[in-house]
């Protein structure tokens, strides 16, 4: 398709948004049946931020962060800014500038396929990026790439107005048809790891609750004492 920057990108509705936030990225994935994840590799900054946002999406040239800045035109309050190249690239495209324009148009955070730098100065700001890399390496303006086109991060394909949700177990995206499944099994997700938390502080054990001492009976899991171990072993 060549150079374009996409300006009408539909969103979810920002309440199921913000409950997709507050259930975090571990149940979301297990409740959407462990889809969605990034991988361990898009890891925060800084710990402690919980967000989810609809994506906004720069496809940029290795080294050069010009479609960030067209980008950020494309962001409203509540959005997720999301970056990846064309090739790969772990160069610090992303810094505090750019984080203290996204924060003044109300942008909750960034998740970058590349590297990140301020570190600091990014802390001091409160603004949460998720990132490959910390890397001092700066970038040019000159090449055009695309705003709000589908893109692949992490094996993941996120497409402009996608919900990501991002902690400190890391990132996830949870397809726009996907959001009101995603809000009512995340719910029933939660009422059920509630009740087995009740059960283990009762005292409670895994291998009961869930029925595991059948499974490892049927995979010939043995249990024997030490003397009857070492026997077998002499």
């Amino acid at each position: 398709m060549g150079p374009v920057v996409v300006t009408d990108v539909p969103r979810a509705a920002a309440g199921q948004i913000d409950e997709l936030a507050g259930f975090g990225v571990a149940t979301v994935h297990e409740a959407l049946g462990r889809t969605g994840f990034l991988g361990p590799r898009h890891r925060p900054l800084h710990r402690g931020p919980r967000i989810a946002g609809s994506a906004v999406t720069a496809l940029c040239w290795p080294g050069d962060n010009l479609m960030i800045h067209a980008a950020v035109e494309q962001c409203r309050a509540g959005d997720v800014l999301v970056v990846t190249t064309t090739s790969p690239c772990t160069d610090g495209l992303f810094g505090e500038l750019l984080a203290t324009s996204l924060k003044s148009r109300g942008v909750r955070g960034a998740v970058l396929d590349t590297g990140v730098r301020d570190v600091a100065e990014l802390a001091g700001l409160g603004f949460p990026v998720w990132s490959r890399a910390v890397s001092a390496q700066g970038t040019v303006k000159a090449t055009a790439g695309a705003v709000n086109v589908p893109v692949v991060v992490g094996g993941q394909a996120i497409r402009p107005g996608d919900v990501i949700v991002a902690d400190d177990d890391g990132v996830l995206c949870v397809p726009r048809g996907d959001v009101s499944r995603g809000v009512a099994a995340s719910k029933a997700r939660l009422a059920k790891e509630e009740e087995s938390r009740a059960a283990f502080r009762a005292g409670e054990l895994g291998l009961d609750r869930y029925g595991l001492r059948e499974k490892l009976a049927g995979l010939g899991v043995r249990y024997l004492t030490a003397e009857d171990y070492a026997r077998e072993q002499a």
